[in-house]
């Protein structure tokens, strides 16, 4: 019986995995379109003009994949070590997440803001009267350093604020499915882990 309930989880990790894998791909392919096409795609500081969201959804995508490549692997296997770690780098996906959603919204000049309260904020970021591309009104490279009557005035907390408020049920349906997935994940992973080890024990 134990033997049977392991089998089953095996492959519905393993199927999981796989479209998570997928999945990888999915947000890899789209931050390479991004840098292909908008390599200054929300730049975040002008001195580290690699510090992209493009960049981000290139550095998750790839650690997605490798997350859903050691959860098969470890689903197929039934190795007790790979199924940890799958668990805990889900974990961490959690984490990467956030940071990119924050950063995509404070940033990109789709919200027409600029800094957290105002403008302001970003001098005393780079120490000067400047702020990042992506405050400007119309955009251009190194247009950070021109005057203030370039650059959008609005707060991006307010700004954002609003616009979550506007899109409050599509955001909560998204941040739901997403974190439904994942806890699903970590289910599916704990549960085999857990399986394997009484397997083992019951071998023993």
């Amino acid at each position: 019986m134990a033997r049977a309930c392991l089998q089953a989880v095996k492959y519905l990790m393993f199927a999981f995995n796989l479209l998570f894998w997928l999945g990888g791909c999915g947000v890899l392919g789209v931050g390479i379109w991004l840098a292909a096409t908008q390599g200054s795609f929300a730049t975040l500081s002008s001195s580290f003009p690699s510090l992209s969201a493009a960049n981000l959804l290139i550095i998750t995508g790839a650690f997605v994949m490798a997350i859903g490549f050691v959860g098969c692997l470890g689903a197929i296997k039934e190795n007790k070590c790979l199924l940890l770690a799958f668990f805990l780098l889900l974990l961490l996906v959690f984490l990467l997440e956030a940071t990119i959603a924050i950063l995509f919204f404070v940033y990109t000049d789709k919200f027409r803001c600029c800094g957290v309260s105002n403008y302001t904020d970003w001098f005393e970021v780079y120490n000067a009267t400047r702020v990042p591309d992506s405050c400007c009104l119309e955009f251009s490279e190194s247009c950070g350093l021109h005057a203030p009557g370039t650059w959008w005035k609005a707060p991006c907390y307010e700004t954002v604020k609003v616009w979550l408020q506007e899109n409050l049920l599509a955001v909560g349906i998204f941040g739901l499915c997403t974190a439904l997935v994942q806890i699903l994940g970590l289910t599916f992973a704990m549960t085999m882990y857990c399986q394997v080890v009484k397997a083992d024990t019951y071998c023993a």
